[in-house]
């Protein structure tokens, strides 16, 4: 599951300068929004920082690109773009020269980015993220599209009853949000096809990692999206898993591996490493979804866990606890009984059956009455 929704790009909407308007719907600690990202300056030359100078490139951020951006928070749209309007005229060519310099020497710096925050990043200020490490989704989003010293226009409203979000607002207009980005330089990076293996698994423990992070926060929305993101790109490490043989053969690749880490194309992981990091990604993800009250989804994640990994305790009480959820009550007991083959006497599965059975009592008793009184 990623629950963030597929981008859509609306064409023809009216507009005299024929710039497209795309809509989508992205993930924030606070839940879901909805983003109409407009672009609203573009430049003929296009500015890509290269650590070591500064070279001309008509492409855009990817992952693992360091960018650096402002954004800026509007009353409404009105003021978006009399504000775009005014600052057009800005120097941006020593905004340019001043990212050669301190670009460069601040990429290693780490960005407390703002939790509270709808847009996830300090309002204002020009400042730093890596595209692609999930933190600052929204914001993300956009730059995928941008080009160096490009802004973009967007709008934001949530999606369902979100009922505090901790972002600075007009006291007049609560909603929608509206907000600048500007793109000022960045690295280059890579797409996901033309990453190494070892260069793709590494951003899947990063992922896997920084979901464990968001849920212990109590980012579940968040955390859903890291461990999506990891599984994503793990899936494409398929074909990089070797087979075990005899445990010695084991050994000895184990050996090459960790002395041969300048190959691209060596065997990251065995099948049974593969299947359990699997197995857990889709099991933390069911957790989330259980959280989010999304029990189809959940029960289809959990179920995927303890396929790749029948021994896994934690998957098959949360596949109980979904189908217990939908009122799939046969095939919860089914979960919670083969859980108790594995940990016996587990209080929370013993817990769940009883509760199942105290429901399933009260179910016939209801039915027991509405009987007798179609027959009285």
């Amino acid at each position: 599951m990623d629950p963030v929704h597929p981008m859509e790009t609306l064409h023809g909407n009216g507009d005299h300068d024929g710039i497209d308007v795309m809509s989508w719907v992205s993930v924030c600690p606070e839940g879901l929004w909805k983003v109409q990202k407009k672009g609203i300056c573009k430049e003929s030359q296009q500015t890509v920082c290269n650590l070591g100078g500064i070279k001309s490139a008509g492409c855009c951020p990817r992952l693992g690109s360091l960018c650096r951006i402002r954004v800026q928070l509007h009353s409404n749209m009105v003021d978006t773009q009399s504000s775009v309007t005014d600052k057009r005229n800005e120097k941006l060519s020593d905004q340019a020269d001043q990212s050669v310099s301190e670009f460069a020497e601040t990429v290693e710096t780490a960005f407390s980015r703002c939790r509270d925050s709808v847009l996830q990043v300090s309002l204002g200020d020009w400042t730093t993220l890596r595209l692609g490490e999930g933190q600052c989704d929204i914001t993300e989003a956009c730059l995928e599209g941008m080009r160096a010293k490009e802004k973009c226009e967007i709008l934001l409203s949530p999606v369902g009853d979100i009922p505090d979000v901790f972002v600075p607002r007009p006291a007049e207009q609560n909603l929608p949000l509206c907000a600048t980005i500007e793109l000022q330089a960045f690295t280059p990076g890579k797409e996901p096809w033309e990453m190494s293996p070892g260069e793709k698994w590494e951003w899947v423990k990063s992922h896997k990692e920084r979901g464990g992070m968001r849920f212990r926060s109590g980012n579940v929305w968040g955390a859903a999206d890291s461990y999506s993101r990891a599984l994503k790109l793990l899936i494409t490490l398929s074909g990089h898993v070797r087979e075990e043989e005899d445990t010695g053969q084991e050994q000895d690749e184990e050996e090459q591996r960790e002395t041969n880490t300048g190959d691209e194309t060596r065997c990251l992981l065995s099948a049974s490493e593969f299947r359990t990091i699997k197995a857990e990604l889709h099991s933390n993800l069911s957790l989330c979804q259980l959280k989010l009250n999304q029990p189809e989804r959940a029960k289809a994640s959990a179920a995927k866990a303890t396929q790749l990994e029948p021994g896994g305790t934690k998957a098959w009480y949360r596949l109980g606890q979904a189908c217990k959820m939908v009122n799939e009550l046969e095939d919860a007991k089914r979960a919670f009984r083969k859980l108790l083959e594995l940990q016996p006497d587990a209080p929370a599965a013993l817990k769940e059956l009883k509760d199942i059975a105290s429901r399933e009592k009260e179910s016939n008793v209801q039915l027991g009455l509405r009987l007798s009184k179609m027959f009285s």
